[in-house]
């Protein structure tokens, strides 16, 4: 077989992105996450995206509050996991026991949200959702606007797709955050 023949058959390789060049990316507006080594870019987010972590934020504030499970995070937290750092739309975590300079130390969510959009409905739902499985975080929600629905994802078990009433028992929780989907996708 002939070099340039056995070329044409070869798929070129693909770059294996590092945190090192992922910190050196321009702050530009776009969202730039690394999950095993692959780099993914997000445009800024649309009205109706924001919209609803606006009351998603609303909604578990004060549950997170009254039961001392740490704060809520907005983008520009970041886990960091075996080489990859991920910008989750919302996630709920206690405070880091360092001096909360390095994202490193910082302790794993026990929740983590992302709202489906065109740019990130395959991502969100595979590669990442992978990641947050094998990272250890206890419960991801995927928000979806278009179906008005919520995929649960926990470690154990099936994933569960909820658009009736979700509820929300963490761990350290006495009690459990009750509410209705539609209140994500709705100020009414």
């Amino acid at each position: 077989m002939s070099d340039s023949r056995m070329n044409m058959q070869m798929a070129p390789a693909t770059k294996q992105w590092t945190l090192e060049e992922l910190h050196r990316l321009p702050d530009d507006g776009n969202k730039y996450e690394l999950v095993r080594g692959e780099l993914y870019v997000t445009p800024p987010p649309s009205e109706e995206h924001e919209a609803i972590l606006t009351r998603v934020s609303m909604l578990l504030e004060p549950y997170v509050r009254a039961h001392g499970l740490g704060h809520v995070y907005a983008p520009r937290s970041v886990i960091r996991f075996d080489g990859s750092e991920v910008e989750p739309d919302r996630m709920v975590r206690r405070r880091s026991p360092s001096d909360g300079r390095e994202w490193d130390d910082a302790p794993l969510p026990v929740l983590v949200v992302e709202v489906l959009s065109g740019a990130t409905r395959r991502r969100d739902l595979g590669e990442k959702r992978d990641f947050y499985i094998s990272a250890g975080v206890s419960e991801y929600w995927i928000i979806d606007p278009e179906t008005q629905t919520v995929r649960i994802v926990r470690r154990t078990g099936e994933d569960r797709i909820v658009s009736d009433e979700l509820v929300w028992l963490p761990q350290s929780a006495s009690e459990p955050l009750t509410f209705r989907v539609a209140a994500l996708f709705s100020d009414a």
